[in-house]
């Protein structure tokens, strides 16, 4: 099979190749994925990059002497392993978590993973919409999901146009939340707004705290926030009683300080979100969640930019560049 390799960190053009290798072959309890469409998040190319926890220490479990990239992707299953039923063969899926403590990733012909991360992709769906889910909606669910219902709250997404907040501001809708979104361009607030975000609003603007108030006269009650060191202070004043904070990204060498009385005055509960270290039962929840809401065509795509698997180090870099929609690579 083709697939997309780095044997060491570093930039995109300088360690990401394509080659050949040989099938990979399902073990028990896993199927094996013809890939048609890898998907690209920022835990990639920060995985690729110089100084990640794989130059560190070689990340969790991963096997040297090279790694296969993209977690996300879509495909038809091609054969299963021991005890995974024989009839998913043909099953066209979306892949999640495919390269979390294993060396091949999407962005190949084939992939191997455990048969509960392939989850079932309607016929009416195209293997760029499924290839965009994953890492995405997973996060989106865990971040407003985890520790209450946020059904009537007044929920917050900073960086509504990006893949997770997105999918946070559909599935904050979904759940009976109203829902403000922050963004950074007019572009970006057309997609919020196309999510079902209630308020859009740019935190750019000079305007912006006290939209951000009228908004939630009553408070926010959740926030799901891409970027806490910097967001933390300017919601900080509107935030409800008790009102539940998540954080599931992180910004290059940022230390979030917290205003340790204005966070205890309103009673705050924080949560940071990372998949890689949740529990299997916990995914797969979020997982089979996520995939109800897709089944009955409540999920709403972002623009996307395929790239052919040749391209994967441009397709690195645009991501990291931070686009307006996904990136996307197609595989042959």
């Amino acid at each position: 099979m083709l697939a997309a390799i780095y044997e060491r960190t570093g930039a995109a053009e300088e360690v990401l190749r394509v080659v050949t290798l040989p099938d990979p072959t399902p073990e028990a309890g896993e199927v094996r994925v013809r890939v048609r469409v890898s998907g690209i998040n920022p835990t990639d190319w920060k995985a690729r990059a110089p100084g990640s926890r794989l130059e560190v220490d070689g990340g969790d479990g991963l096997v040297w002497p090279y790694q296969i990239p993209g977690q996300d992707g879509a495909g038809v299953i091609d054969g299963v392993g021991r005890d995974v039923d024989a009839g998913r063969v043909g099953e066209r899926v979306w892949v999640h978590l495919a390269a979390a403590g294993r060396p091949q990733g999407t962005a190949a012909g084939y992939v191997c993973v455990p048969a509960e991360r392939a989850l079932p992709l309607p016929d009416d769906v195209s293997f760029a919409e499924g290839a965009a889910l994953g890492i995405p909606y997973v996060t989106a669910h865990r971040c407003l999901h985890a520790d209450r219902d946020p059904a009537g709250a007044s929920v917050l997404v900073t960086g509504g146009a990006g893949a997770v907040g997105n999918a946070a501001v559909q599935l904050a809708r979904l759940a009976g939340a109203r829902v403000i979104a922050t963004v950074s361009s007019p572009g970006k607030a057309e997609l919020a707004a196309a999510a079902g975000a209630d308020v859009v609003t740019n935190y750019r603007e000079a305007t912006f705290p006290a939209e951000l108030r009228a908004a939630a006269p009553d408070g926010i009650q959740h926030v799901v926030d891409v970027a806490p060191t910097t967001n933390f202070p300017t919601y900080l004043p509107v935030l409800d009683q008790q009102a539940l904070v998540t954080s599931y990204a992180t910004e290059p060498r940022g230390v979030a300080t917290l205003p340790h009385m204005a966070a205890m005055e309103r009673n705050l509960l924080v949560r940071f979100v990372l998949l890689y270290t949740l529990p299997a039962a916990v995914l797969d929840e979020a997982a089979r969640a996520v995939n109800a809401a897709l089944w009955a065509g409540e999920l709403r795509a972002l623009p996307a930019r395929l790239l052919p698997l040749e391209h994967i180090a441009e397709a690195h870099d645009a991501v990291q560049a931070g686009p307006l929609g996904r990136i996307l690579v197609e595989i042959p």
